[in-house]
């Protein structure tokens, strides 16, 4: 059983926060390991896992790069640990911003991060009618390929982020 047939809601690339909400609030209860202290080892086992099930699919879809990320799994286009080869033009211009990172002053933190954020939104502004659109049974396959482009070179934009914000 994947998350969305858990939590009986349609497969999407952005989950809606209310509905996720209210399911989780009522999946929670349904199997909450309290519920089932007087049942059999085996249904206590099963609550078990159910709840761990439904906690790690309220973290993934809380997070919409998750979100994606398991999507993509889920139709077999992206595998754990994946070596994904981002576009070479991409590359040059995040091996710029490292330079820049590593050469900086205070003076350049605000404009790097300006930079981060312009990209970030340069990266998403071709995907943003996939990701909001999204219906498992018409969103073709290549259309979900550039969601995967998207999601490779987003993480990589975010790690930088994280470096920039730690220093």
């Amino acid at each position: 059983m994947n998350y969305f047939e858990l939590f009986e809601i349609p497969v999407q690339l952005r989950v809606d926060s209310a509905t996720l909400r209210s399911k989780f609030m009522e999946l929670s209860r349904r199997y909450h390991p309290d519920f089932y202290t007087n049942d059999t080892p085996d249904a206590q086992e099963e609550a078990l896992e159910k709840i761990a099930l439904v906690n790690n699919a309220w973290k993934t879809f809380q997070q919409p790069e998750e979100t994606i990320a398991y999507v993509l799994h889920l139709k077999g286009l992206l595998v754990e640990n994946e070596k994904y080869q981002l576009d070479a033009d991409f590359l040059m211009e995040m091996m710029e911003i490292n330079e820049a990172l590593t050469e900086q002053d205070a003076g350049q933190l605000s404009s790097l991060t300006e930079r981060l954020q312009h990209l970030q939104e340069q990266i998403y502004a071709p995907v943003r009618a996939i990701i909001e659109n999204f219906r498992d049974d018409t969103t073709s396959q290549a259309d979900l390929l550039k969601v995967k482009e998207y999601y490779f070179q987003n993480k990589y934009l975010e790690r930088i982020k994280e470096s920039l914000n730690s220093q």
